[in-house]
């Protein structure tokens, strides 16, 4: 099912850990409706922005999915209301400071980023359609060398 012109419901629930493991990572109808607004509001604005073509690496995950990964039950990712996301040639960095500038998000976090390591860690978005928090965070393995997106 087509989402957005370049991002796909396929996408956005595809996991090769789910393969591996034999969980079935099918979203309900309100989480495909929460990772329609995710594509609507975040991936497709980053593809116009960006022009580079690029496939979430996580998005929708069941319960047992989010479980196997050791994330918390409490993820916005098992809503459909979050997605992980990296652009080949752009910096993590860059990302995740355009969308903090640019777009309306509910939480953003630029994860496990080394500042001078353009393509260490990733980018966490997440969108809801009510009661945005605008919440910008860090999350890195050595607090000393955590970047500021803040």
């Amino acid at each position: 099912m087509q989402l957005t012109t370049n991002f796909t419901l396929y996408e956005l629930v595809k996991s090769q850990t789910a393969v591996r493991l034999g969980i079935h990572n099918i979203p309900g109808e309100e989480e495909a409706r929460s990772l329609r607004l995710v594509a609507e509001h975040i991936l497709q604005p980053v593809r116009d922005h960006f022009g580079i073509p690029f496939a979430p690496t996580s998005g929708f995950r069941c319960r047992e999915l989010n479980r196997a990964l050791k994330s918390k039950d409490t993820s916005q990712h098992i809503k459909g209301q979050a997605v992980d996301l990296e652009i080949p040639s752009v910096s993590n960095l860059e990302l995740a400071s355009w969308i903090r500038d640019t777009l309306k998000f509910d939480q953003l976090i630029l994860e496990f980023y080394t500042a001078g390591e353009e393509a260490s860690g990733w980018v966490h978005c997440s969108y809801v359609d009510k009661n945005r928090r605008m919440a910008v965070l860090n999350m890195t393995n050595d607090a000393e060398r955590q970047a500021a997106v803040a």
